[in-house]
């Protein structure tokens, strides 16, 4: 029961720390398979410890899938090609320019890390 908890608060971290829409999607998907696959393998290999290996697989495939997220979005980064991109925004507080993404309306810094919904 332990390995499901664990596999579960990866899961809620990686959503939490990862952008809105197909990026989420992405780090929620590779988050589990990751998880799986590294309880499989850890369990099956050296120690036998599937509860390290379901932590390990959950961060790597969190991360590849919100990179492969961003991807299928057009990238990471603010793109003016991007029709889902609108034009940009200066952060006066931050300093920093930003754009709202039109499909989940959440917004972005420049270089595509996420700033609020």
């Amino acid at each position: 029961m332990a390995v499901i908890g664990r596999v579960f608060a990866i899961g809620v971290v990686a959503v939490s720390l990862a952008a809105c829409g197909a990026t989420t999607q992405g780090a929620v998907t590779g988050g589990a398979l990751g998880a799986a696959a590294g309880a499989i393998i850890g369990n099956n290999t050296g120690s036998g410890d599937a509860e390290t290996g379901a932590i390990i697989g959950g961060v790597v495939g969190a991360a590849a899938g919100a990179y492969a997220g961003c991807r299928h979005d057009g990238g990471c980064r603010w793109n003016e090609s991007n029709r889902n991109h609108s034009q940009l925004y200066y952060d006066e507080r931050a300093r920093r320019e930003y754009y709202v993404d039109s499909r989940d309306r959440c917004t972005y810094w420049r270089n595509g890390e996420y700033r609020a919904c």
